[in-house]
Order: structure tokens, then sequence, then C-alpha cells
């Protein structure tokens, strides 16, 4: 393999290396970086602003979600396709190639006039854009030697953090100060200007053009139909009552076809469209599995936060943003501090120590009131926001630090797909937990709200006394604030249900830590078996 031949003809250089980078290289780099991170920043720019695109595009509440639903779906059967696309291609032209293809697919979602337009604009630029992620974790891991790793994993660890937890906040004050249109538009300008260094910087590998012709293309329809099914289902299910509904139905069947004719191929076929024998490294499958977990600690409390001082507290998206902000603050002062401890300190006790810390903050979190405020949120903030950089970047160096560069970029791809499985899994099932909970709780408290119960017969009377005081109907409007308040009572349990799940899933992570042994140097071409 070209990949192969390159990096073992730059091994004897490697001790000169660590002295001096070549700077065009780390233009490069930096150039992957930013494109990273306006891919995974549109992930979540949307989500705190999709009021004002829903009354922009005079789209129905069923269609809107569908504005972040095409983008994940798209994005997620590109990610473990462009380690393929690399090889095929070269790092160069894929790279540049997704940042000039995701920018105009942006410019075009400012241009929408009608919800259908953005549907298909924003799964252009999810696919697009999630050719991007994994290219820079590979960089990372074959340009960079083990000497410098400590410094770049840091950066691309805070940037696959930190984008989708300030994403919010961007959004709400983009589309605050000017309108939804610049949600999109910002990316146009950045987006030239890495596609344009990219192509003029990378030199990471040659293409293997040759390889066109055993392309497997049953294996990219069946990864297809997989993963996007699978990510429909876990996005709409919830909403449509899972089963109850034939369209979900129909795609978990489909997932399940396409998922046996994936890993047929994937087994049986010569050059397959996904390596996944990277997976018997075991320090790889472990990261992977912490990704996972990582994907829902992430996505799940980014989701969580927003949706409580929302609904609870009413505050509107630039509020929520700017109570957000703290989470990306904290990532952004800790990943120096991550990268040092990296080199001096073994990586499972940094994991530990960041799991322990996540499952603080989520526990914390799980004696919250319908009063709690930014003040409240600011400590589990800052432990989930410095809990993620201790965990990103010992679990990056795990995962990728003892593969042989042939197989980095395929592997950086499944390492990438593990964390969005991992957050659509888990938004899922937080989704459900919500519902079900819910429900169980209002049923419980409404048992206590009743006439036979006298202290819930005197706070009716007070209630209907101030309002008929005021010259309305107090019986009616007591009634219903009463309902209005076992409600909100209902939601702020299920929500304490979720958080006190999570905390149990992240203290139980810390015993597959312990269960790993210890990691070996870092060298590209290192064992680790």
């Amino acid at each position: 393999m070209a990949a192969t031949a390159t990096a073992g003809a730059a091994a004897p250089s490697l001790p000169k290396a660590e002295e001096h980078m070549d700077p065009r290289r780390l233009i490069a780099f930096f150039a992957m970086v930013v494109g990273m991170f306006m891919a995974i920043l549109d992930i979540q720019i949307v989500s705190a602003s999709l009021a004002e695109i829903q009354a922009g595009l005079s789209a129905g509440s069923d269609e809107i979600g569908w504005v972040q639903t095409a983008y994940l779906i798209a994005e997620v059967i590109m990610i473990p396709l462009s380690g393929t696309l690399a090889r095929i291609v070269s790092t160069r032209v894929l790279f540049s190639v997704a940042a000039a293809g995701f920018t105009a697919a942006s410019a075009l979602a400012a241009t929408a006039t009608n919800i259908e337009q953005m549907i298909v604009y924003r799964a252009i630029q999810g696919f697009i854009g999630g050719g991007m992620i994994p290219s820079v974790f590979a960089a990372a891991f074959t340009i960079f030697p083990p000497s410098k790793r400590n410094v770049v994993s840091p950066i691309i660890g805070l940037i696959a953090t930190l984008a989708p937890t300030i994403g919010p906040t961007v959004g709400g004050y983009l589309s605050h100060a000017f309108s939804w249109h610049w949600l999109f538009l910002i990316n146009v300008i950045p987006g030239i200007i890495v596609a344009t260094v990219t192509w003029i910087f990378i030199d990471f590998d040659k293409p293997e053009l040759g390889l066109i012709k055993k392309f497997d293309w049953w294996g990219l329809l069946s990864m297809a139909i997989f993963l996007g099914s699978l990510e429909y289902v876990l996005e709409e299910g919830n909403a449509n009552d899972w089963f109850n509904d034939e369209h979900i139905v129909m795609g978990a069947v489909a997932t399940t076809v396409a998922a046996v004719v994936f890993f047929y191929r994937a087994f049986k076929v010569d050059f397959p469209v996904v390596d996944l024998k990277a997976f018997a490294n075991r320090n790889f499958t472990f990261g992977s599995l912490f990704s996972f977990v990582m994907g829902i600690g992430l996505y799940g409390l980014t989701y969580l936060y927003p949706l409580y001082l929302g609904r609870i507290r009413g505050y509107d998206s630039l509020m929520i943003g700017e109570t957000m902000f703290v989470s990306g603050l904290a990532m952004f002062l800790t990943a120096p501090v991550a990268g040092f401890l990296a080199g001096r300190m073994d990586a499972r006790a940094m994991m530990t120590i960041g799991f322990a810390g996540f499952a603080a903050g989520t526990w914390l979190m799980s004696q919250m009131t319908a009063d709690w405020d930014f003040w409240e949120l600011l400590v589990p903030q800052i432990l989930r926001g410095c809990s993620l950089m201790l965990c990103m970047v010992p679990i990056n160096n795990i995962a990728l630090g003892t593969l042989p560069p042939a197989r980095i970029r395929n592997a950086s791809g499944l390492y990438n797909l593990t964390r969005n499985l991992g957050g659509a899994v888990g938004l899922a099932v937080i989704n459900t937990i919500l519902t079900q909970r819910q429900d169980f709780h209002y049923a419980r408290l409404a048992e206590h709200v009743e006439w036979g119960n006298p202290v819930a017969v005197e706070r009716m009377r007070n209630i209907a006394s101030t309002f008929t005081a005021h010259g309305l109907d107090g019986t009616t409007a007591a009634v219903k604030q009463l309902a209005a308040m076992v409600q909100q009572q209902a939601v702020i349990m299920s929500f304490i249900d979720v958080f006190v799940l999570l905390t149990v899933l992240f203290l139980s992570v810390i015993a597959g830590v312990l269960m790993i042994a210890k990691p070996q140097g870092a060298g590209p071409g290192g064992g680790g078996h």
C-alpha cells in the first residue's frame, strides 16, 4: 500500500521530525482543524434556532426537526466511508473538495425558501462535511511524531467536543443579532480559505486510483441504508411512538437487513468499503467503546441543559446560549492542562478522573428543582467541561495511537462514527425516558392532588380567591394552574431520573477503564494487541 510505503520511507527521518515539524504540514493541519470545527459546529448550531428557521420557512412543527435529522443521517454515512475515499483520491483531494462542497451547501442552505430545499441542502452539507472530520484525526496520528501528540491530541479533542457544546451559543447569538440565514452564511468565507489552503498545502499521501476498480458498491449501498435507517429510527422513534409507527418498523427492518449484508461484505470482499480489522486491536476497541459513551455524555447533556432552560425556565435561544457557554469555557481552559497531564500520567488514571468528574456533575444535576438557574448550573457545567477534556485526550491516544499508519485512516472514521452513534443512541434513550417517566410521575402526583387532600384543597382555594379578586373565573383558573404545576414537577422528576441513569453509566465505565491493559508506547507502528 502506498500509505505503508510512505510511512516506511519516512521512518528513518522520524527523530528529525521530532525536532522540527515541516511548516507546510502545520499550516495544512490547522486549516484541516478549522474545517473540522465548522463541520461539527453545524450539527448543533441550528438546535437553539429551529423556531426561527421554522417561522422563516413556514414549516410545520413535525417537519422542522428534519433540518437536524437530515444533516445527521448524511454525516453518519460519510464518516466511516471517508477513510476509503482518502486512500483512493488522497487526503488532499478528499479534504479540499469536502471543504469546498460544504461551503457551497452552506450558501445554498441560506438561500432556502421552503423546508424541502432546506432538508436537501442540509443533507448535502452533512454528507460532504462528514468527510472532513476523520481526516483530521488520521492526519494527527500519521504526520506528527509521538513526541508531539500530547500537543496535537488536546487540540483535536477540544475541537471535537467544544464545537457541539458552543453550537447553541453561537446559533442563538447569530439568529438574534442578525437572522437565521447567518447560521449558514458564517461558513462561507472560512470555508473558501480552508478549501484553498488545504489544496495547496496537504501532501500527506498519494492517491491509489487503481482501488476504484475494486470498490465495493454493494457494501456502500448496504452501509448507507444500515446507518441511515438506524439514525432515522433513533432520531424519530420517540416522537413517533417507536414500533407503533409503520415507518419506524420499516426503518428497523431496513437497518437489520442492510446490517447483515454490510457486515457480510466487510469480511468477505478484498477491498471493503470500511475496514473493520482495526477492531482486532484491543486498545482501539476499548477506545471506541469509551468514545461511544463520550458521545452520550457530549450530545446528551448538550440536549438536556437547553431543554430544561427552555421548558422550565422559559429562556430564549440567546439566554440558553449564554448559560451553556460555561461548559465551552471550561473545556477551553482545561485543554492545555489535559495535554500537559497526558505526557506525565497514566491514561487510565486520567480517564478515571474524567469519568468520575462527569458522574459528579450529573449527580449534582439530579438534585435539581424548577428554580435552578445559572448559578446552580455553574458547577455541574464546569465539571462537565473539564471532565470531557480529561477523557478525550487519553481516549484519542489509546484508540489511534498504537495503530499502524496504513490502518489509521479507516480506523479514524470508525472511531468518529462511534461518538456520533453514541450521541444518537443516547438522545433516543434520553427522549424515551423523559416521555415515559414524565407520564409515570404525572399519574403519581395527580393521585395526591385531589379533593381528599386538605393541603391540595387549601392551595386551590387560595389560588381561586386570588383569580376571583381580579374578576376571573377563579375555580377554572385554579384547576388549570394546579395542573400546570403538577406537569412541571413531573417534567423535573423525569429529568432527575435521566441524570441519575447518566451518573450510573459514567461510574460503570470506570470499571471498563480499570480492565484495559496499561497503554504501550504510542508509536505509529506499535502493536497494542
